[in-house]
This record gives C-alpha cells, sequence and structure tokens, in this order.
C-alpha cells in the first residue's frame, strides 16, 4: 500500500487534502491524474448499469433532503457505532474493532461503549439556532425513493426495473483510514432494483445481481482470486436489510468490503409512504393490484474500486535491463490512453507530434512528452497506467507512418497516421 500511496502522490493521482496545512484527518483530493481515473471508473459503471441495459433508468438528487428522510428512513434511530475513548491518551475507536476494555495504542482504560450517529448534522437557515436541522445524505438511496413516484409518472417504467445514482455520501466515521478505502467523504455508485412482491423474484434478482456484480470488477482487471463473497450474519445486516452479502477484495491490509448487494424489500418505500402520508404504490396493469415493489441494492464505493483497480494494476518489471513501475491498467479506465512522443525535438518532429496529439485529442485523453530520453519517457507513462505511447521518428517524415508501442508487452508496430484513431479506439474499447 505505502508504494501505492507515493505514486499516487508523485504522479499527481490522489493528494492529501489541505495538505499545505497538514491535512485533515483521511479527506484526499483527487490530482489531474486522480479525477480522470476516478471518471472512467464511474463511466464504467454507469455503461454497464443504465447504458447498456433498457430497465435501468439515471438520477442525481440532492444531497440535502428534508429531514423527515432520515426519520422515516431510520438512519436517525439506527445509524450508529459503538464508540469509547481512551481516557489516558484520549483516542477515540469503535468498540467492534477494538476487543477488550485497553486501548490498542497506549494500553490505557476505555470507557463504556456508547453509540455515535455517523450522519453530518448542519443547518438550513441564516441563524443556527433558529435554523431548520437538516443532515448530509449517509447514503444516495434515499433519493431514488424518494423519487420513485416521480419517476414512475414521468418515465412510463415497468417492473421489473432499476434507478441508478452516483453521488457524493458523507459519514462522520470513528476509525477512518486505509489511504481511501474509508473516508468521511465518499462517492456512491448504487442502484435500487424494483420487482414485484415474492420470494421466488427476490432470490432470482438478489443472485443475479451478485454475480453481474462480482463479474464487473474481474471485467475491469481485478484477479479473481483477490475477490469473495461473504453473506452477512443476522447480527450484522442493517436495519433495512432482509439479508445482504458483500463482495470483498483482499487488500494489502487484509479483506474488506468491496460493494454490497442488499435485500431492501419494500422497507424503505413503507417508511417514507408512512412519514409523508403520499402514495408510493405501483399498480401493476396485467394483476390490476396496487403495491410496493421490493428492492435489490447493489451499492458501491467509486474510491474502493478506484482503490482496487489500482491495487491490482500495480507492477514492477525489468524492461531494457532497467527496473519499471507499471500501472496494468485496463486501457478503458487508465486516465491518458496515448502518450505522443517525438523522437528528436528537431527536423520537423516536434510539430508533426503536435499535428497528431490534436487529431488524437478529438477522441480520447492524450498527452504529449518530449522532455527526457525516449525510454525515460515510456518509462513515466507506463507509471501513470498510458496504455499506448506514439512515436514520431525519421521515418514518419518520409512516410506518415508512425510507432505505436503497447505498455504492458512493450512490443512496437507501425501504423499511418491517418488508422491511428481507429486502431486505437478499437484497443482501448470504448472513447468518448
Amino acid at each position: 500500500m505505502e508504494k501505492l500511496v507515493n505514486l499516487c502522490k508523485r504522479r499527481g493521482i490522489v493528494f492529501p487534502a489541505s495538505d499545505i496545512y497538514g491535512g485533515l484527518g483521511s479527506t484526499w483530493d483527487y490530482g489531474p491524474l486522480g479525477v480522470e481515473l476516478k471518471r472512467n471508473v464511474k463511466e464504467a459503471w454507469w455503461r454497464a448499469m443504465v447504458i447498456g441495459r433498457s430497465d435501468i433508468v439515471g438520477l442525481d438528487s440532492a444531497i440535502l433532503q428534508h429531514p423527515r428522510t432520515w426519520e422515516a428512513s431510520g438512519h436517525l434511530q439506527s445509524f450508529t457505532d459503538p464508540l469509547v475513548d481512551c481516557k489516558s491518551c484520549k483516542q477515540r475507536f469503535r468498540a467492534d474493532h477494538v476487543g477488550g476494555s485497553r486501548c490498542p495504542e497506549c494500553g490505557g482504560e476505555l470507557t463504556e461503549a456508547r453509540q455515535f450517529n455517523l450522519m453530518f448534522k448542519t443547518f438550513i437557515g441564516p441563524v443556527e439556532d433558529s435554523a431548520s436541522t437538516v443532515y448530509l445524505r449517509p447514503e444516495t438511496a434515499q433519493g431514488i425513493f424518494l423519487n420513485f413516484a416521480n419517476i414512475v409518472d414521468t418515465q412510463r417504467v415497468k417492473l421489473p426495473f432499476g434507478v441508478a445514482q452516483i453521488g457524493k455520501s458523507f459519514r462522520n466515521e470513528i476509525t477512518p483510514g486505509n489511504f481511501i478505502f474509508r473516508t468521511r467523504e465518499f462517492e456512491q455508485m448504487e442502484m435500487e432494483f424494483f420487482f414485484k412482491p415474492d420470494p421466488q423474484e427476490e432470490k432470482r434478482w438478489f443472485d443475479y445481481w451478485v454475480e453481474q456484480r462480482f463479474n464487473w470488477y474481474t471485467e475491469y482487471g481485478v484477479r479473481r482470486e483477490h475477490l469473495r463473497l461473504r453473506p452477512h450474519s443476522t447480527e450484522e445486516l442493517s436495519h433495512y436489510s432482509r439479508g445482504t452479502t458483500d463482495v470483498e477484495y483482499l487488500y494489502p491490509f487484509g479483506w474488506g468490503e468491496l460493494e454490497g448487494i442488499a435485500k431492501r424489500g419494500s422497507f424503505d418505500l413503507d417508511q417514507h409512504a408512512q412519514y409523508s402520508g403520499r402514495d408510493l404504490t405501483y399498480f401493476d396493469e396485467e394483476a390490476r393490484a396496487r403495491y410496493r415493489p421490493w428492492v435489490i441494492e447493489p451499492a458501491a464505493g467509486v474510491d474502493r474500486a478506484m482503490l482496487a483497480f489500482l491495487l491490482d494494476a500495480y507492477d514492477e518489471d525489468v524492461v531494457e535491463g532497467e527496473e519499471r513501475i507499471v500501472l496494468r491498467l485496463d486501457p478503458r479506465l487508465a486516465p491518458i490512453k496515448v502518450a505522443v512522443l517525438p523522437l528528436l525535438r528537431k527536423g520537423g518532429q516536434p510539430e508533426k507530434a503536435q499535428e497528431v496529439l490534436r487529431m488524437l485529442q478529438r477522441h480520447f485523453p492524450a498527452t504529449y512528452d518530449q522532455a527526457g530520453s525516449i525510454g525515460r519517457r515510456y518509462r513515466r507513462q507506463d507509471e501513470v497506467g498510458t496504455p499506448y505511447g506514439v512515436t514520431i521518428d525519421h521515418q514518419t517524415m518520409e512516410d506518415d507512418t508512425v510507432t505505436l508501442r503497447d505498455r504492458d508487452s512493450t512490443g512496437q508496430v507501425r501504423f499511418k497516421i491517418g488508422a491511428l484513431a481507429a486502431e486505437l479506439t478499437a484497443r482501448i474499447g470504448w472513447h468518448r
């Protein structure tokens, strides 16, 4: 993990937030390359969950919701962790992570556990004491349930159907850490899949989504042996869940949750119907009946997915007698798709390289580099996962061909400049 954290900071992928002030606990900023990688992870999820399907639509709901939302959802009462304090060093820990009555840092005595709500509280209004209390959402799901009737009324959707959303969530975690694995501000990719209330339908769709979501990670480069499925015990189920299975990843610190697939039943629609007084039923034209659908929820963290992709892509090898660090990212996820490199800084090669760069930038993110030896420039691009390098050399100036280098094999082939965009588009797999 330490090697990856250092690479991320050195190459502009992830920076400690508020770094010039000494940082702010477990908050991170995504640099120029990190924001592209994160955007690609979200794009990959959106393509799989929305663009490639006809039964799921998208939504972008507000971070601030009416405070009654969190009463109805149970988060005010149930969204808590057991908190203990060390009487000596004053550090705080989750009681279920300590295991005993002594501080894991200094050995001091711990206080009795008390429940600590994870939601961030803020206020709407000009003066705090007369303002309305609101909360930063701890999940994106509730915005979907609040808009259930709006979507049914405006989109002419028929069961089964899903509503997908990517957005920021906030949890006042007691013990965040492990780089971007557990943070207080994070981004979620959630989908609520609604279907007719029926135990057999629930099992069918639950099994389907567990398989779909497990396979999504392997499709984008995570090794199958680094993933496992772990069903939740009854004691650890969320207050809304009838059953949950986690897709777990083998991080350097051990197995940890990558994504959860939960059976939410009709809990959320029932609660919001009761608290709001609104009709949140679905009219089944075939059955000529009204009911509140049940829900399967696949919920993934963008940051955790990004960390898993980075960890499985990180590699060190030797090329032409030199050690190199290489991120073997799936080309669809790579922040930069191609680097354009003139072999020499003369003979018209830089000008030709700039022409090629402008042509390629119309299709996907591309960069230009002419500083240092060609080998050193290849290594710089390998470090940030750029899958292809295009080199302009003497022959380019004679026959309009370029060298196309593959990051993983380091093999090189020549292509006509006119065929380059189509070739790279085919190799990368998608473009914007």
